[in-house]
């Protein structure tokens, strides 16, 4: 793939998202910030993948992937109105079935249809899975790094909003927004455990789940732009100041700490 078939790529992804777009305000203001997301996770992983040594090449496959990871997204709520894929559709299987579906891919090498599509499939799995195509395994850990570092981007975005009325309603996915947060969440993060969505009960356990994605973090150079855009003390400063959730984002930094210093 080259950069001119990518451009073209771009070109369909913007006329895609748009034939989702409706009178809604609301609707198409949850639209709007995944269509804006996918724009950010393409920069970061271009930026992670030049960090880890990536030819010029791979990098332009990546960016695809990337452009299409959450594909699935538009036509997820176009028809259920939520972005939780408990209560809808897997959003990643459902972006590779858009793939397949369109024939978007059908002029690429076989192997480039199968990264693509392979990588849009399991972005978010809750861990890496054996794959079908093992050349799709270090665009995977890209795509997956780089969709969390924006995650946390949009998340401290959304709370630092001062109305709610400003706030995409889609982005705390239906969560009850009340002061408790669940012991066994929290003691994910302090046993180094990635959270799983199905044990969260409020919108603080939804927080705290993205506290525990450093441990899913594959590359140092996603930990580095993590730390210097600040996003766990700015998810941190969204959740109760307690004692306990003070404890558990203190393992966060020192588990960052420890891996860019080389450590297991």
């Amino acid at each position: 793939m080259n950069r001119d078939k990518l451009l073209l790529f771009k070109q369909w992804f913007s006329g895609y998202c748009a034939s989702f777009y409706t009178a809604d305000e609301e609707d198409t203001r949850n639209l709007v910030l995944k269509e804006e997301h996918t724009a950010h996770v393409c920069q970061n992983i271009l930026k992670i993948a030049g960090e880890e040594g990536l030819g010029a090449g791979d990098a332009v496959i990546a960016e695809a992937v990337a452009l299409f990871h959450d594909a699935g997204r538009f036509p997820q709520f176009a028809k259920y109105k939520t972005f939780r894929d408990s209560l809808s559709v897997n959003h990643g299987e459902l972006g590779a079935q858009e793939l397949v579906r369109t024939g978007l891919l059908k002029n690429l090498p076989v192997r480039e249809q199968e990264i693509i599509i392979t990588s849009v499939k399991f972005h978010n799995a809750f861990k890496i899975p054996d794959l079908p195509c093992s050349d799709a395994l270090i665009f995977l850990k890209l795509l997956r790094d780089a969709d969390k570092l924006d995650i946390w981007r949009i998340f401290f975005e959304y709370y630092s909003k001062d109305s709610a009325k400003d706030r995409p309603s889609a982005v705390g996915l239906g969560f009850p927004d009340t002061p408790e947060y669940s012991r066994e969440v929290l003691a994910c993060i302090f046993n180094k455990q990635i959270v799983s969505l199905a044990m969260l009960k409020t919108l603080n356990d939804f927080k705290l789940t993205k506290l525990s994605w450093v441990y899913d973090i594959n590359f140092s150079s996603s930990l580095r732009m993590a730390l210097e855009d600040n996003y766990i003390d700015r998810v941190a400063a969204a959740l109760p100041q307690t004692s306990e959730i003070r404890k558990a984002v203190k393992i966060v930094h020192e588990y960052i700490r420890l891996k860019l210093e080389g450590g297991p």
